[in-house]
């Protein structure tokens, strides 16, 4: 009788707590390899940026073919996708809340990449925010939750029709067509308005992101899950705010400057995750306090290293093709001073005349 009555009691948890079920016995070396993955996976990215700026910087100079037209250009390209493709899978195997904070490792190997590719200078926040960036991601790895769960169809289904998460979607919903509006109709174009709307499109990319990749290791390795609608439902919410979140990115960086780009939006897209892993994933449900208040000081450490790190860059001047630098002009000793008569070249003196804002008189 007692072994009869066994399965149908299993049965009666699964059906009133489905997603207690799904939840492994604490794998740590599926945890580990999700953590190697995405910080393989941001060394690529940093390591493709830097190559693709290289490039970038190689062609200016040389004056000759379009960026596109370089081996080195679509070599750093490739790596990128590799570096993509590496966090999309570490999404399968850990947490949503650890691999997002885990961004910072691109910041760090960019910083360190850029002195030997791009020559540029170490300074000493570079150092400063280095040693906070690599002690919070210590942190955060060691405190945030270790307990991995398999990402089924029907578990999320069952996330998607909970309360908490519904609620959750309605409040972002809300908030980011008044951030439109604002940015728009009222043509707002504050910093924080922009970056507050790529962190809640960065929300919605994070839980779909995590849900394709989970139900798409679980078809590998257990049972098939794409023959559900919900999984088709995830990669179409995906793919959309994934391309609206570049398209609002892409506008911060042509209106504001790297240096308070990056770190503004590593700050926001990483509290975006962190939330959206609370609330659709209940990652911090069983998380004790100290766990928990130990991660949120990790986290604001990494956020200063990064902070830190991308303060004040260095900036590298690309060199107009189209322009003859006036410096190179012989018997000249005001050379930011001279410039072509427009009366004289006409239409060409907008060809000949390099960019000199930003110089100082050396008088």
């Amino acid at each position: 009788m007692a072994n009869g009555s066994s399965p149908a009691a299993a049965l009666n948890v699964t059906s009133s707590q489905p997603h207690r079920a799904q939840i492994l016995e604490n794998p740590l070396r599926t945890y580990l390899l999700g953590i190697i993955i995405s910080i393989c996976g941001n060394v690529l990215i940093s390591i493709s940026l830097n190559i693709q700026k290289y490039a970038h910087v190689r062609q200016s100079q040389r004056g000759s073919k379009p960026y596109y037209t370089s081996g080195v250009w679509w070599c750093g390209v490739a790596l990128m996708g590799l570096g993509e493709l590496g966090n999309f899978a570490a999404y399968g195997f850990a947490p949503a809340s650890l691999v997002a904070p885990l961004g910072c490792v691109s910041v760090i190997a960019s910083a360190v990449l850029s002195v030997v590719f791009l020559k540029e200078t170490v300074r000493a926040s570079d150092i400063v925010g280095g040693t906070l960036a690599i002690t919070g991601t210590y942190v955060l790895v060691n405190f945030a939750p270790h307990t991995t769960i398999h990402i089924t169809a029907l578990l999320v289904q069952y996330y998607v029709m909970n309360w908490h998460f519904l609620l959750y979607l309605a409040l972002e919903m809300i908030l980011f067509c008044i951030l439109l509006y604002l940015y728009k109709m009222r043509k707002m174009k504050h910093i924080i308005i922009v970056m507050l709307l790529v962190a809640l499109l960065a929300s919605l990319t994070v839980i779909s992101v995590k849900a394709v990749s989970g139900m798409i290791t679980e078809s590998i390795t257990g049972q098939l899950q794409l023959i559900y609608p919900i999984f088709y439902i995830m990669v179409v919410v995906m793919i959309a705010s994934c391309a609206f979140q570049i398209k609002f990115l892409n506008q911060a960086m042509k209106m504001f400057d790297a240096t308070e780009v990056v770190p503004i939006n590593f700050v926001f897209f990483t509290t975006s995750a962190v939330v959206a892993g609370i609330v659709f994933y209940e990652e911090f449900e069983e998380l004790a306090l100290l766990n928990i208040f130990m991660f949120l000081l990790g986290c604001l450490l990494s956020f200063l290293g990064v902070f830190l790190i991308a303060r004040n860059r260095p900036k590298i001047k690309l060199q107009n093709p189209n322009c003859i630098s006036m410096d190179k002009i012989p018997r000249r000793s005001h050379t930011d001073k001279v410039q072509p008569e427009a009366q004289t070249y006409g239409s060409l003196a907008a060809k000949l005349m390099c960019n000199t804002a930003g110089q100082t008189d050396d008088t």
